[in-house]
């Protein structure tokens, strides 16, 4: 981990971030986007405020992973245990969700975020 944590540090001092210049006010870019890592939560809610609410149940849901359902082999870690197969395939859904969302956030959105084929 220290080696990795050094890497990405030599990194960062080579390779510059790509951010744009600072705020101004006078100048807005259409569309204005979020970061990458919530840009699945402005798709979402594009489509209704109220998928917002969805956004704050599905953490208190992942909160709870944990416990949902209990395991009944609780003396070794498992990855896909069989008695919590509804979790896993949930949990896999809304990954494939979430990347779905970003990817179409990201690339297949245009001015006043209109939906675009980036590729004509």
């Amino acid at each position: 981990m220290a080696f990795f944590c050094g890497a990405v540090l030599v990194l960062a001092v080579f390779i510059v971030a790509p951010l744009q210049e600072p705020a101004d006010i006078s100048r807005v870019p259409n569309p204005v986007k979020s970061a990458w890592f919530l840009l699945w939560i402005q798709e979402l809610v594009s489509y209704s405020k109220y998928f917002a609410y969805l956004v704050a149940i599905l953490a208190g849901l992942f909160l709870a992973l944990p416990w949902l359902p209990p395991s009944r082999v609780a003396d070794k870690a498992r990855w896909f245990p069989g008695d919590q197969l509804f979790v896993n395939i949930m949990t896999l859904i809304t990954l494939g969700v979430i990347v779905t969302l970003t990817i179409v956030a990201m690339f297949f959105r245009g001015k006043n975020w209109a939906f675009i084929v980036p590729f004509l």
